[in-house]
């Protein structure tokens, strides 16, 4: 994901989360949600860390994100590659290896041939 924290006002009515923003930071401190101040904001302003959301939270925030960009200037495929390897976050990077480690480069192009059909 892009954004990885989110204020209470964000998170309104998501999934069954309070319709407050009240509700919201009362839920997080029963739950333990991880918090910190939000930058640039007066008061005690707060926002939350993906990884501390309900699982149902975090899988609607994934389905409302924009898909990523990925652009490129060079044409070379191998140069692509390399451009899309590096705007991959750490953890995808660590499944796309062992994905290819595991299945093979032939079972991932032939997994990508299936899904363009």
């Amino acid at each position: 994901m892009k954004n990885e924290w989110f204020a209470a006002k964000e998170l309104i009515g998501i999934a069954g989360l309070p319709s407050s923003t009240q509700g919201i930071n009362l839920m997080a401190r029963r739950e333990g949600w991880v918090s910190r101040r939000r930058k640039g904001v007066q008061g005690k302003a707060l926002e939350y860390h993906v990884e501390s959301l309900p699982a149902s939270v975090k899988n609607l925030l994934v389905l409302r994100e924009d898909p990523a960009a990925y652009e490129t200037e060079r044409q070379d495929p191998l140069a692509v590659w390399i451009e899309f390897y590096y705007h991959l976050s750490d953890s995808e990077r660590g499944l796309l290896i062992a994905y290819l480690m595991r299945e093979g480069v032939s079972s991932l192009l032939t997994w990508i041939a299936e899904k363009s059909k």
